[in-house]
């Protein structure tokens, strides 16, 4: 009996030529396959890191932590800004990290009126084990590949990741506008409650599960997390 092929991980052959594509559509159907393979890779090894803090820390957690440690402390509509989702997502993104210590509400340093969101010293301990964890993952996953082979696929999977972006970005301004007079969300957002699936993440997760529904933290004092990138 013949070995079974494995139809996940091989791309579609671009020796058939029976359906008449040309080069660069079999090209962008082989695009398509690997995409979508990563996906099913992505949640069938959960890359979240390795050892005991695999796993520990959702997509949107880290998301937000990551933004805030890079861009330092910010208020909501800023920070919502800054990720590509509203302020009611963001809103209830960070609570949980806000609960549990990982975030804390501080004056603006120039509007002592405002209140700006800042990483706690424990979100600072925790975004680094976190770190540490997803970069020992990467380099096992690209062990072999020379330093530029991975400068190479960082700087095409950002640009991926950024052309996703703004397709979205456009897309949502697309949007037929509410009627004149129409009264908005009172917090000035534009209504969405992230079940379109925007958690700032720019590409698949990680894990296979949907950022906004999780919580921060689990096994490490956090609250469980939701049943699962």
């Amino acid at each position: 009996m013949p070995p079974i092929q494995d139809m996940t991980s091989a791309a579609p052959s671009s020796g058939k030529t029976s359906s008449g594509l040309p080069d660069d559509a079999r090209l962008l159907d082989a695009l398509q396959h690997q995409v979508a393979v990563f996906a099913r890779r992505a949640e069938q090894t959960r890359l979240g890191g390795l050892g005991q803090v695999r796993n520990s820390m959702d997509r949107a957690a880290y998301l937000l932590l990551n933004r805030l440690d890079q861009e330092g402390p910010m208020g909501v509509k800023a920070l919502a800004a800054g990720m590509g989702i509203d302020s009611s997502t963001v809103t209830r993104q960070v609570a949980p990290l806000v609960d549990t210590g990982l975030v804390k509400r501080t004056s603006h340093p120039e509007d002592g009126r405002a209140v700006v969101l800042q990483l706690s010293s424990r979100g600072q301990s925790r975004l680094e084990e976190v770190r540490a964890s997803r970069r020992e993952l990467m380099a096992q996953v690209t062990n072999g590949w020379s330093e530029d082979e991975r400068d190479a696929f960082t700087t095409l999977l950002t640009r991926f990741n950024t052309s996703l972006s703004v397709r979205q970005a456009g897309a949502q301004s697309a949007e037929v506008p509410e009627a004149p007079g129409t009264p908005g969300p009172a917090d000035g957002s534009d209504g969405s409650d992230g079940s379109d699936g925007s958690d700032g993440s720019d590409g698949p997760d990680a894990s296979g599960r949907s950022g906004g529904s999780e919580t921060p933290e689990a096994g490490n004092g956090g609250t469980p997390p939701a049943p699962g990138e």
